[in-house]
């Protein structure tokens, strides 16, 4: 149920109708709007009817439920587009567009703080490279783990940059968030529902990517697990979905970005390099997909994609990826965007 506060209702009257919330065994979101506030009551749908009995209270304007079966998630709740810092000074969801950048694993310090500086001068706002690297086969490179994070610090304290990196083990959890400033959750991981409770308490943003057989209510089901722990800062990301298609790694639902869009206020990615597997496609994606309205990209970017220890044909090199930000510029002015 959505509980609409009067237009003026001060912080007490907030408070007052949270503890009724509670008291009735629903869990209170607060979503605050421009005028007003709204409260999303979370819990068991087969007792919702007594939640309609807050309308009698004296700073509630009315208790509309939510049809939605993602209900933190869903426009229902909050009409307007989600914007919010993922880093100081570092913004999504907004008119302008946020570029991811990175090595797909973090191999050594030379390789990537010779990617981070040169993302970095093409106008990537967050660094992104693998620390733990979840692998189709048990002999594949599995990343560094915490020496992986702790090069990735390194290279934020160089370049400036904040990192998103994956968590692959809920044990882990608390260990990536002592490191990274965005805690991304993996294309195998997106039903891990431990996972995603542990990351919905956790005080960092999360980039959720979607499985690869995973549809679009599912996807936001996964968002809603996040969300309902209280974590609001969920960014959303199309990687590619598994088709009969063998001409690319994954086949890239572009569809997926006005589809979100119309559904839920969460900000959308798009990740070109998983979802093509080849780096020369990777540009045409880049510009299709701000042309569908994503907020940002995730894009892989390696110094010598030959000697990659992971997704190297998929990884443009730095001079590539600084070609398609500046053709990237021109894309995002004739979407009303900016970069």
């Amino acid at each position: 149920m959505i509980i609409v506060m009067k237009k003026g209702a001060g912080k007490e009257a907030l408070a007052e109708v949270k503890k009724r919330i509670r008291e009735l065994g629903y869990k209170a979101h607060v979503i605050h709007g421009e005028s007003r506030d709204v409260i999303g009551a979370i819990g068991d749908e087969r007792g919702k009817a007594i939640l309609q009995s807050l309308e009698s209270m004296p700073h509630v304007e009315a208790v509309v439920p939510i049809l939605r079966p993602y209900k933190l998630a869903s426009r229902e709740i909050k009409p307007e587009p989600s914007v919010f810092e993922l880093a100081p000074g570092v913004s999504i969801g907004g008119k302008e567009l946020l570029v991811m950048a990175g090595p797909c694993s973090v191999e050594g310090e030379s390789q990537l703080l010779e990617t981070a500086r040169a993302v970095k001068a093409a106008g990537a706002k967050i660094l992104r490279g693998g620390a733990f690297k979840p692998r189709t086969s048990p002999y594949a490179f599995q990343g560094l783990e915490e020496e992986g994070l702790k090069l990735l610090a390194a290279a934020r304290e160089v370049t400036g940059l904040p990192i998103v990196t994956e968590v692959v083990n809920p044990r882990d959890v608390d260990l990536v968030a002592r490191y990274a400033d965005v805690l991304q959750v993996g294309a195998r991981n997106v039903q891990n529902f431990p996972l995603l409770r542990l990351l919905g308490q956790q005080n960092k943003p999360v980039l959720l990517k979607r499985g690869m057989s995973t549809t679009i209510q599912e996807f936001l089901m996964s968002a809603e697990y996040i969300l309902s722990e209280g974590n609001q800062r969920v960014v959303l990301c199309e990687r590619g979905i598994r088709t009969f298609e063998t001409a690319t790694r994954n086949t890239l639902d572009l569809s997926a970005v006005p589809v979100l869009k119309e559904q839920t206020h969460l900000p959308v990615v798009i990740d070109p390099s998983h979802s093509t597997g080849h780096a020369s496609l990777v540009p045409a994606m880049c510009y299709a997909a701000v042309a569908a309205g994503c907020d940002g990209l995730l894009v892989e970017v390696h110094n010598d994609p030959e000697t990659a220890s992971c997704d190297g044909p998929q990884s443009l090199t730095p001079e590539d990826f600084s070609a398609v930000m500046e053709k990237l510029r021109r894309f995002a002015a004739a979407a009303d965007r900016s970069l």
